[in-house]
């Protein structure tokens, strides 16, 4: 009856997850097919295979889509955000785990409630005018960085916790300045936790919709994702051209995944030992 009971268990677990990933996968399947339609064919949106594969038009969505400048908006967008993110992160995550009394402690708190905190677009819109940063390229890399500091400093934190003290005082002893110690002991051992931050963060502004929406009033200055709604609101009846445009922008976000889905779960696990 045990033996019986785990194999229904199993297949039953089997079967819940086979439902899932076509929850997952099905709408990339239908995106995927209907970019290689005609706009006829495109507007019933079904699974079928085309009766003609138009591979142009990817051609016509580059053209006249602008992705190529929208791409690297992005692409800009991402990496500075990130890399302002994973600086400062490391640096907070290693100062707050080695000395959490008083107002670190404080801090480290203060700062990890923005996980749980809505982001409240009217009064972000005031302040981001008073500093004049509405529709600036730095602007919105800031503001990124800001939205993603919270839950990548819980997760660094949590990894410094496990790197040992007994470290820290071999290199003071050996001589080590402060910034030393961090720069050339501590740094190159969060590699795990650093490369995991890349990608969560990497793919959370690349996937971001509606921060540029509210605060880059240029089209010129919008990220892939935008240049959708553009494309979209341009071509109304051209799915074809949407779905391309979709699949397009999918693209980068996915090889980053796909490059390092192995960082983010050994950085998350190593991570959650302590906190």
């Amino acid at each position: 009856m045990g033996r019986t009971g785990r194999t229904i268990g199993r297949v039953a677990g089997n079967l819940i997850s086979i439902v899932i990933s076509l929850i997952v996968i099905i709408p990339l399947v239908v995106l995927f097919l209907n970019s290689f339609k005609t706009s006829a064919e495109a507007n019933r949106m079904t699974l079928s295979l085309p009766t003609k594969w138009v591979f142009e038009n990817y051609a016509t969505v580059i053209e006249q889509g602008k992705l190529v400048s929208s791409f690297f908006n992005g692409l800009l967008y991402a990496a500075g955000s990130v890399i302002i993110v994973v600086g400062l992160v490391a640096a907070a995550a290693f100062v707050i785990s080695r000395n959490q009394k008083g107002v670190n402690r404080f801090l480290y708190y203060f700062i990890i409630s923005g996980i749980a905190m809505p982001i409240n677009n009217v009064a972000l819109m005031k302040v981001m005018q008073a500093f004049h940063l509405v529709n600036t390229r730095i602007g919105i890399i800031l503001l990124y960085a800001a939205i993603n500091i919270p839950l990548s400093l819980f997760l660094a934190y949590g990894f410094v916790a496990t790197i040992p003290r007994e470290i820290d005082e071999a290199a003071v002893i050996d001589g080590c300045k402060p910034w030393q110690l961090f720069l050339k002991v501590i740094a190159p051992l969060l590699k795990p936790i650093v490369s995991t931050l890349f990608v969560l963060d990497f793919m959370a502004v690349w996937n971001d919709f509606t921060m540029p929406l509210y605060y880059l009033n240029n089209s010129r200055k919008w990220p892939m994702t935008l240049a959708v709604y553009n494309f979209f609101g341009a071509f109304q009846n051209s799915w074809n051209l949407v779905a391309a445009d979709i699949m397009l922008t999918l693209a980068p976000v996915l090889l980053v995944f796909i490059l390092g889905q192995k960082y983010i779960v050994g950085g998350v696990s190593a991570g959650s030992v302590k906190g």
